[in-house]
């Protein structure tokens, strides 16, 4: 598979298989493309091209020290779009990964973009400020810090519990994605992981919202322990009127593997109609 390389010379590795209209999908943290296997054979095999990249710092791209903030980002990934030829593409955002949807849309005033999906979005302001009351608390992301620095295998082992909701729901996924989840969030650099609680906490998507002219579907589900549905989802509708909002009840953070057919199924009907 093949690599775009960066002006700071960070390699960004991309997936990119299948022939058909294109679909660009992009990882929470602190993952890989390889969270999105489900969706990229669904979606493959149903006759679209479906390209995945893995974040600077995490999976098979390299790990700088820096670069770490949604500008490169939104750089990386339109590098990894040229170097597809990529004229027409929807862009699919999940957790961290709607950050860069959003940033991608706004620094390139939309370009290539036909439709674009917020699964499970940090968008449009994470983080509880004085003008975002319903935000999480700064205090949790120190949390999050303290416990990569402290023993960061066992913090994230502990994390998959919250991210796909088997503490209320043991049986939501199974042992085997348990530890694939956790085997793909330790080949990231522990740099990369620290550095982008700060960039989905911090960075504030609001005035990226305006960009979203194009068909948009927002997707998240009301028992969401990670990412909270009023300063994020809901927030997002509001801000995005046209844009179709799907709550799914019962749904935890990842979604897109708990409820994988119903996602799949969803979006393939928005992406076909």
């Amino acid at each position: 598979m093949p690599y775009v390389t960066a002006k700071d010379g960070t390699e960004i590795y991309y997936k990119d298989w299948g022939t058909g209209p294109a679909i660009f999908f992009s990882h929470g943290w602190p993952l890989s493309a390889d969270m999105w296997d489900q969706q990229m054979l669904f979606f493959g095999s149903r006759g679209f091209r479906v390209i995945a990249h893995d974040r600077r710092g995490f999976g098979r791209s390299s790990q700088p020290w820096t670069g770490y903030d949604y500008d490169t980002f939104a750089d990386d990934i339109a590098l990894v779009l040229e170097a597809a030829d990529v004229d027409d593409v929807a862009l699919v955002g999940f957790s961290m990964g709607g950050g860069d949807v959003a940033r991608y849309i706004s620094r390139f005033n939309g370009a290539k973009v036909s439709k674009a999906c917020l699964t499970s979005a940090v968008t449009p302001f994470f983080m509880k400020t004085d003008d975002n009351p319903e935000g999480v608390p700064a205090d949790v992301f120190d949390g999050i810090r303290d416990g990569l620095v402290q023993d960061r295998p066992q913090f994230l082992d502990d994390f998959n519990a919250l991210f796909y909701g088997t503490n209320r729901n043991p049986g939501a996924v199974s042992d085997g994605i348990l530890k694939q989840t956790l085997q793909i969030a330790l080949l990231a650099g522990i740099k990369g992981t620290y550095d982008c609680v700060g960039a989905f906490s911090e960075s504030d998507f609001r005035p990226d919202m305006a960009a979203f002219t194009m068909p948009t579907l927002i997707v998240h589900g009301d028992a969401d322990q990670v990412v909270p549905m009023a300063p994020t989802a809901t927030a997002a509708h509001r801000m995005i009127p046209h844009a179709q909002l799907e709550v799914y009840a019962g749904a935890p953070h990842a979604l897109v593997a708990t409820h994988k057919d119903r996602y799949n199924a969803d979006l393939l009907k928005f992406l076909t109609r």
